[in-house]
């Protein structure tokens, strides 16, 4: 039997080399492939335990919310009022009165640049019963106050470091800024050691 071939019409294919290239790569995908897929897998049960623990956090967060506002309810009863007064302006006074200047101003001269005099501070607690520093401050340009910013949001005994108001120096050859931000004593002062 005779075969005639015209290769200028029909080149010569060898499709045992084709398969074994392109099947090699359809291979290494499909291992991939598979590979991606159990990620995938793996991640949305991850993502089910963290929705479950999500929600259940939620409704911990829900219980205590609740019971805060019976203690309020509680508390705002006019036979209670008094009390709760009371209670609120003694633990103000025990806030203020654990309040070291000492260590304020060591943490402060860990951060304040050299250009920069402190003029005055003035400690408060402010709507979240935090301890809240206000604070002028007197230097040679504004770089410096910017400079005491970043370097107390930068601190672990402040936080939210804001420049709030700058102007000229009384002395009008430098330039004065009021600085708020919030002091986080350390464990040990806090537990009063």
């Amino acid at each position: 039997m005779r075969v005639d071939i015209n290769l200028a019409t029909r080149p010569y294919e060898d499709a045992r080399e084709f398969w074994t290239r392109w099947g090699l790569a359809v291979g290494v995908l499909a291992l991939v492939t598979l590979g991606l897929l159990g990620f995938a897998a793996r991640g949305w049960v991850n993502a089910g335990r963290d929705r479950q623990s999500i929600r259940q956090l939620q409704q911990q967060i829900a219980q205590l919310d609740r019971e805060r506002a019976e203690a309020q309810a509680f508390l705002d009863l006019p036979a209670n009022r008094s009390t709760r007064d009371q209670s609120q302006f003694l633990n103000g006074l025990i806030q203020r009165k654990a309040f070291s200047w000492t260590r304020v101003f060591a943490e402060l001269e860990h951060v304040m640049p050299a250009n920069l005099h402190v003029v005055s501070l003035k400690p408060e607690l402010n709507d979240e019963n935090q301890l809240q520093l206000e604070m002028k401050v007197t230097g040679e340009s504004r770089a410096g106050a910017l400079e005491l910013v970043h370097r107390m949001e930068g601190s672990p005994h402040f936080q939210g470091a804001q420049l709030v108001a700058e102007g000229a120096a009384s002395n009008a050859t430098g330039v004065a800024a009021d600085i708020v931000a919030v002091y986080i004593p350390d464990q040990a002062e806090r537990s009063g050691k």
